[in-house]
């Protein structure tokens, strides 16, 4: 009974998990944020948030490039922490800024929960001290 409440017939191997996390990581924010980003990029340029000094068709293209060009990096294992330091930099940002680190939404003042900004930049953190992974280009 132990053993089963353990889960110890599952192999233990962070590489794995590093793996998993990757590659779910990495498709998720590429197909559900990055590629909407690119078909939209004429009508979303302009108006984009981001950071308060840099026009929104700059904000943009800085998001484009981790949310697309990264996590393709982040899925193969290649440049993974350096792809997780940009995705991580992007999530901050939509985070703190675009946020304004609220967790809920704020009806009083039309700001949308960054919960899931928060989620990703937790994970991008974690491949960041952790690395790729043996299953990875990078093979640390």
């Amino acid at each position: 009974m132990l053993k089963i409440l353990k889960l110890s017939f599952l192999p233990k191997s962070p590489d794995y998990g590093l793996l998993i996390l990757r590659v779910t990581l990495g498709f998720s924010m590429l197909l559900l944020h990055g590629r909407v980003k690119i078909l939209g990029f004429s009508s979303m340029a302009e108006k984009f948030p981001g950071l308060p000094f840099l026009p929104g068709n700059v904000n943009l293209s800085l998001a484009i490039f981790a949310e697309v060009v990264c996590s393709a990096l982040l899925i193969a294992g290649l440049f993974t922490r350096f792809a997780a330091l940009m995705l991580a930099i992007t999530m901050g940002v939509a985070f703190f800024f675009v946020h304004r680190s609220a967790l809920v939404d704020v009806a009083a003042s039309n700001i949308k929960s960054g919960e899931l900004a928060m989620v990703y930049l937790v994970a991008y953190v974690t491949l960041l001290f952790t690395g790729p992974g043996k299953f990875s280009v990078d093979r640390e």
